[in-house]
């Protein structure tokens, strides 16, 4: 008899194995499209056997475990994969907006306006008389002006853009890293127990993977399965059960949103903005803080270099009426911000006779000082370059740097995609392997139903033996 009721319980255990592991196959189908899911399987191992006599009578099987299937390599791999390709991202999305700025070939650009410039003085040079000509020199002046106010608003609004990015991440890091010290609790509260705790860890894997993209971190597994997080050397986002906020703030000099940290909650933040290198906050940053100052820079210096050669010919000159040229352009000198506000002196907006052409007083139809203006166009006084070609260098100089990190995005896109792939094969679900092993499971469970109406029925047999 005893026997009879361990073939019922083998049975009976043999049916709730079954029932486990389709459901662990549930669970794998109804995740296929869930990201970061790492598919699982019921680790199943041999019952302890019973002695009789010198027999060991096996006791059928037990399951063990539910387990996940990931290589943690591969995850690592992934993470730091995401990161770099969160850097090369914001590289690329950021200088188009940086390109946009320089567009010479769809906009009219700063390049063209400078021509005009210089071309509208070659026709006064050519009627030095002619009120009509100097009005023309008047519009082309003031509409270059006009531009290199707009490249300079134009490069600060990205500027103020990646602001707003730089915003939006830190909230972004500063949510995930409080869900990644919730799920250190809970992972530890399960595992301590003996139990793995499969999907806490993949979505855990998959925030890593997003803070990845977003900031360069490192991560460090304690021994009862809790992460500590930090970035900007050390920077602590998460450590064990708790988490740290990152925060910004307005620099009160350079009016740029700075990222600040506070290792303690009475401890004095400071600025770790230079400290952070990669994901899409050190691509950002090293644009805002690095390229477009400088662009800002080339452009405020050529303002200055072609308002201080205009102004110094014009000096030098006699107007219609014979009186001496004043300067033609106002701007800062020798301060940032030159392209911002240069413009059209007053006296030469409201009075267009006071452009000067003549190089002597009384010789109205002189042309000598606007063809030197004009001839300015080809003298080499940036750095023995033009103006016009230090321009275009600087447009070449964005191009460049535009198409390097389109280039750069694409690569790590497809090396990124390959480790994808190679995590899928190894912890991707499987429609067909699940429909399989589905299959297999149910007829397991329609075995076990049978050995226990087989035990059953050997029951009835010897209880039928006894009436007898």
């Amino acid at each position: 008899m005893g026997k009879i009721h361990s073939m019922m319980d083998i049975g009976k255990r043999t049916m709730q194995n079954s029932q486990t592991a389709l459901q662990t196959v549930a669970h794998n189908i109804a995740n296929k499209t869930t990201e970061g899911y790492s598919r699982q399987r019921v680790d199943q191992v041999t019952a302890p056997p019973v002695s009789e006599g010198r027999l060991q009578l096996g006791m059928g099987a037990r399951a063990a475990q539910v387990s996940r299937i990931n290589n943690p390599f591969l995850d690592k791999q992934l993470q730091n994969e995401t990161g770099i390709m969160g850097y090369h991202e914001a590289q690329a999305e950021t200088m188009g907006r940086v390109e946009q700025v320089f567009n010479e070939q769809m906009n009219k650009g700063l390049n063209q306006y400078m021509t005009d410039f210089y071309n509208s003085f070659r026709e006064l040079s050519n009627n030095p008389e002619s009120n009509t000509t100097r009005v023309m020199v008047r519009e082309a002046a003031s509409a270059l002006a006009n531009d290199f106010h707009r490249v300079d608003s134009q490069l600060e609004k990205v500027q103020k853009g990646i602001d707003m990015d730089v915003t939006q991440h830190v909230d972004e890091i500063n949510k995930m890293s409080r869900e990644i010290a919730s799920l250190n609790e809970k992972i530890a509260s399960v595992e301590i127990q003996g139990n793995p705790a499969n999907d806490s860890r993949d979505r855990r894997d998959v925030l890593l993977k997003h803070l990845h993209e977003k900031v360069d971190i490192r991560v460090a597994e304690g021994d009862s399965g809790m992460l500590t997080v930090s970035t900007a050397g050390n920077a602590l986002l998460v450590s064990g059960l708790d988490s740290m906020e990152l925060k910004t703030q307005l620099h009160p000099e350079t009016k740029r949103t700075e990222i600040y940290y506070s290792p303690a909650g009475l401890a004095k933040p400071f600025d770790i903005t230079d400290r952070i290198k990669g994901g899409k906050l050190g691509g950002s940053l090293e644009i805002r803080d690095k390229l477009v100052p400088d662009l800002r820079e080339q452009v405020d210096h050529l303002a200055e270099t072609f308002a201080n050669e205009v102004n110094a010919a014009h000096l030098r000159g006699y107007d219609r009426s014979g009186r001496q040229g004043n300067a033609f352009f106002e701007f800062s000198e020798g301060e940032f911000g030159s392209a911002s506000n240069i413009k059209l002196a007053d006296s030469v907006a409201n009075d267009v006779t006071r452009i000067a052409a003549a190089a002597k007083p009384g010789a109205p139809g002189d042309n000598t000082v606007a063809n030197v203006i004009s001839m300015l166009q080809f003298k080499e006084n940036m750095d023995g370059s033009t103006m016009d070609n230090f321009y275009t260098a600087q447009v070449g100089r964005v191009g460049v740097a535009a198409n390097r990190a389109v280039k750069s995005k694409e690569a790590q896109a497809s090396i990124l995609e390959q480790v994808n792939t190679l995590r899928e094969s190894t912890s991707g679900v499987s429609l067909d392997e699940e429909a399989t092993k589905m299959i297999e499971f149910q007829k397991a469970f329609d075995a076990s139903a049978r050995l226990i109406r087989t035990a059953d029925e050997m029951f009835d047999t010897v209880l039928s033996l006894k009436h007898m």
